[in-house]
């Protein structure tokens, strides 16, 4: 299975694999997570990526928000250093074009977006 690329980003609305998603999501190299809940809405820490955070992955992209203010705590940060997994955090238009290039690279990886804010 070839991990989905994502067609197309607007204010609250995403397509990733031909299919359109209004809530935020997350992407894995096997399937789409939506709706994605976190704890606070604008901070994302290692329990809301707890499902995930296991996959055999070598990067994780974390889309901000439109504006960028959704904001990533230390312990994830921490976490995915230390477990030798590159991170890459940026406002959501911007994350939505380095997950598409890590993807067209061959990498495996996850994408979490908030797609308002």
């Amino acid at each position: 299975m070839t991990q989905p690329l994502i067609e197309s980003y607007t204010f609250g609305r995403m397509v990733v694999g031909g299919k359109e998603y209004g809530r935020d999501l997350i992407i894995t190299p096997n399937h789409v997570v939506s709706p994605w809940w976190r704890e606070e809405g604008h901070k994302v820490t290692l329990k809301d990526l707890e499902e995930v955070l296991n996959l055999d992955v070598e990067c994780i992209v974390i889309g901000t928000g439109y504006s960028g203010l959704v904001e990533v705590s230390e312990d994830v940060i921490r976490y995915c250093r230390e477990k030798g997994v590159r991170i890459y955090i940026a406002d959501t238009r911007k994350a939505s074009e380095i997950y598409n290039e890590l993807v067209r690279r061959g990498a495996k990886v996850i994408g979490a977006f908030h797609l308002t804010c």
